[in-house]
Formats: structure tokens, C-alpha cells, sequence
């Protein structure tokens, strides 16, 4: 079971009103919010363990589904691009099968997302491009690991997908 933990924004914005608690894995867990880039609205999810960072658009107010449809095809698109193993990706993606919806509980992560969504234009073709760079920055919280590489470890250590 994946939860992405919304802020207060995106709640409003997605029109949430229940919020049910959740002790998820910390590798399950995405904090989520609304991002303006190039003068149009952005998702932006960030891994609670890895800090990977992932952006999705074409996303309008109260869409849920379809944020999480989006999201759940971003990731497989942008791991697949970074030449992760399809076998390993599934096997994550079978977590997002059940998907819950919470509200943010890691000060920590929400710095990152701020780190994350520093820049309000960029000059990116497509957005696996904008991706690969934003996960290539080193972060203290992940002792000064790159996420992608992180993540890459994370998936393999089985450890990562049991609830704390």
C-alpha cells in the first residue's frame, strides 16, 4: 500500500476532505504538493525515504484518480528511462495497487520538496529529462546520496517494504 501524504494546499485543491492516518513504510511513502512551473501547475511528489522526486502535470482541481494514475505511469516511465530493472519496478508499482491519502508528518521531507521546487521556469524538453537532474542533486538527509542511487539500493533491501 502506498500513501502520498498531501499538504493543505493540494488537499484543498484536490477537494480531500477525509484523511485517514496511516504507519507506512517509509519507502512508501510520498509527500505530495502543488507546484507552479513554467506558469503552469505541477505535482510534485517526494520519497520519504530516497527524497527521489518525481513531477507530473496536466493534472486540474479534484482529479485524484487521475493524480494517482499519473503519478503510478510517471514512475514507471522515469525508472524505466534510468534503466532500473522492469521485474524490480513491478514489484514496487504492485504497492501502488492500494493507494492512501493522508497529510504530511515529516518536516524533513517537506525541505526537500522545497529544495526540489526551488526553480519556478527551467528550459527542459520533456520532463524525464528535468527528472534525471532533479535526482541527481545530494541531499544530507540521505547522507549526501544521490536519490536515484538510493532508491536503486532501497528496492532491493526487502527490509524497506515493512511498515515501522
Amino acid at each position: 500500500m502506498l500513501t502520498l501524504r498531501l499538504t493543505k494546499d493540494l488537499m484543498k485543491d484536490m477537494k480531500v476532505t477525509s484523511i485517514e492516518e496511516t504507519n507506512a513504510a517509509s519507502f512508501l511513502s510520498w509527500h505530495v504538493n502543488i507546484y507552479i512551473l513554467n506558469k503552469r501547475k505541477h505535482i510534485v511528489f517526494v520519497n520519504d525515504l530516497t527524497r527521489l522526486a518525481i513531477i507530473v502535470d496536466g493534472i486540474r482541481t479534484g482529479q485524484l484518480e487521475r493524480l494517482k494514475e499519473k503519478f503510478m505511469l510517471t514512475l514507471r516511465e522515469y525508472l524505466l528511462q534510468e534503466g532500473f530493472n522492469e521485474t524490480l519496478i513491478n514489484k514496487y508499482l504492485e504497492y501502488g495497487a492500494e493507494v492512501v491519502i493522508s497529510k504530511t508528518n515529516n518536516r524533513s521531507v517537506l525541505g526537500t520538496m522545497k529544495e526540489v521546487t526551488w526553480f519556478v521556469e527551467d528550459d527542459f524538453y520533456d520532463n524525464i529529462e528535468r527528472l534525471k537532474w532533479l535526482n541527481r542533486m545530494i541531499y544530507k538527509p540521505i547522507n549526501y546520496k544521490e536519490p536515484i542511487h538510493y532508491f536503486i539500493e532501497s528496492l532491493w533491501d526487502h527490509r524497506n517494504y515493512n511498515i515501522v
